[in-house]
């Protein structure tokens, strides 16, 4: 394992193999056991290091910006208590398939035997959402450690990689070279296209009988291109997962209806279907079980067809579905575009879509936690110029404000426009900090409706009893009444609020125009 390279430490050849691999920005927030990491970090001008003032904002900064650059991003976590705070992105960035490499400091090797205040079982507490996970054993396998986080980060379709760094693994000395690009490991090939299934959806397709294609994949233009011809050529409904972690949209490219979020929505959304071709995935099931109603969302007598897995190759199976069914010199049917117009009056959800769509220049990156009051925005962006939409894949909430943050950093000659509900902002809203510090281009709406109001639709429908005061006092941010442009203005992003559908507007053209953070408290 070594060879003639100068002495260096295990920090040191970590950092410069992920710069080798194309792993050249670390969101951290580090702590002790970190500290030489952080030092090696001055040793490679290549690798950019952005603070974040909570490891939530972390690992949701590198959610972000693996889905928009397809690479991943490193981030630096302390022990399991710091990565124990960065749980809850990193389990959206599993659901949505993103390539991330957390390395997470933990005690020497030989202090762990003292069970010192900070100890706990780090690989325990980082397994659940991780694809691949690794303890370093010494300074001399830190290298190669690295350059498997980082092949296991790019294995198809895009895993969560944690590599534990032991404080010693990371001073200690070593004479093991850094990885480089040309020895950096290739990732894991996709799945080869499996001729059965598609044979299988291909009958089922032809068959006449009423047919959807459901979608759980990263939607690129190029993959619903491949999609919408199927779909054209069958008669078959093209429609995507309800949380898609980023969807290419608008004017030019095809359009897949979206699942509905409540489950009665969702069945009558699929009503009458008798052969559902799956894509990326497993069948839709509802978000969450109720006293009484089903929890699968496959109608009765219908066929299901899988007909690639999340790791195979799934634009080669479309092509070849599209040659199953005569589709390859089908004509893809793109949304045209078409603005709605400039809303008027009381702000309201869909006067604040009508705004983003005539507003949001070409390929704006949306970032969508919005929750319920988002429910006008999206059928009034359809057929915006074209963007991107980044959705909340996994449902943990806190997700909106740090993704952007590593959106904009991925595509800094992109604006990033965050649609933010109120209380799941609450969750990371020290994210606004990082991206004051970073000067990004970010646009943050604050949907402010001052109430957990998801919460309040669901506690109907898990059949809880009529919520009395302190049921009530547990689903509304009141008392005091939240106030996001203070908020902002002491996290150093310029804000403002409006109350109506022109100062909407008009805060939205100016915060478009404006090189930099900028939040917007939308009162509803």
């Amino acid at each position: 394992m070594t060879d003639t390279a100068p002495s260096r430490t295990g920090a040191q050849s970590l950092v410069e193999t992920f710069v080798n691999a194309g792993v050249d920005v670390c969101f951290a927030n580090p702590g002790t056991s970190e500290m030489h990491f952080v030092a090696a970090l001055d040793t490679h001008p290549d690798m950019r290091c952005i603070l974040g003032l909570f490891e939530g904002v972390v690992t949701g900064a590198a959610d972000g910006y693996g889905r928009m650059k397809g690479t991943p991003a490193a981030t630096l976590l302390h022990l399991g208590p710091g990565v124990g705070n960065g749980l809850a992105n990193l389990h959206n960035a599993k659901k949505a398939r993103t390539p991330v490499v957390n390395v997470i400091g933990d005690h020497a090797t030989y202090h762990r035997r003292f069970d010192a205040p900070l100890t706990s079982d780090v690989e325990g507490i980082a397994r659940p959402v991780s694809d691949w996970v690794k303890v370093s054993k010494s300074a001399d396998e830190v290298a190669a450690d690295g350059a498997l986080a980082v092949q296991a980060a790019l294995s198809a379709p895009g895993q969560v990689a944690s590599l534990i760094l032991p404080a010693d693994t990371a001073w200690n000395e070593t004479r093991a070279g850094a990885k480089t690009r040309n020895e950096t490991l290739a990732p894991t090939s996709p799945l080869a296209i499996d001729s059965t299934a598609v044979d299988d959806a291909a009958k089922a397709l032809s068959s006449g009988a009423k047919a959807v294609i459901f979608l759980r994949m990263t939607l690129t233009e190029e993959l619903l291109k491949w999609a919408d011809r199927i779909a054209a050529a069958t008669g078959a409904t093209l429609v995507s997962d309800t949380f898609v972690g980023r969807t290419e949209r608008g004017a030019g490219r095809p359009y897949a209806m979206r699942l509905p979020y409540f489950g009665e929505q969702a069945e009558e959304a699929l009503v009458g279907t008798r052969h559902l071709v799956v894509v990326g995935g497993e069948p839709p099931v509802t978000f969450f079980a109720y006293p009484g109603k089903a929890n699968e969302l496959t109608p009765a007598g219908c066929e299901v067809h899988r007909l690639v897995p999340p790791n195979g190759d799934i634009q080669g199976t479309l092509e070849a579905l599209a040659h199953a069914v005569g589709a390859t010199s089908t004509a893809f049917r793109p949304v045209e575009l078409e603005l709605p117009s400039a809303p008027t009056g009381t702000l309201t959800p869909k006067a604040i879509g009508a705004a983003m769509a005539r507003t949001m220049p070409d390929h704006t990156i949306v970032i969508n936690e919005s929750g319920t009051s988002g429910g006008g925005v999206e059928p009034l962006t359809r057929k915006a110029r074209p963007h991107d939409w980044l959705g909340l894949t996994g449902g943990s909430i806190g997700f909106g404000l740090p993704a952007a943050t590593g959106a904009a950093v991925a595509c800094p000659d992109r604006k990033v426009l965050c649609l933010q509900a109120d209380g799941s902002g609450m969750y990371t809203l020290q994210a606004l900090w990082t991206q004051a510090r970073e000067k990004l281009d970010v646009t943050t709406v604050v949907f402010s409706n001052r109430k957990y109001a998801i919460l309040q639709h669901e506690f109907a429908r898990v059949g809880a009893h009529n919520p009395g005061p302190k049921a009530l006092s547990m689903l509304d941010l009141g008392n005091p009444d939240l106030n996001w442009v203070s908020l902002a203005d002491g996290m150093g992003v310029p804000a403002e609020r409006v109350d109506t559908a022109e100062g909407f507007t008009s805060a939205l053209e100016r915060a478009l125009a404006y090189k930099g953070p900028a939040l917007i408290e939308a009162v509803l």
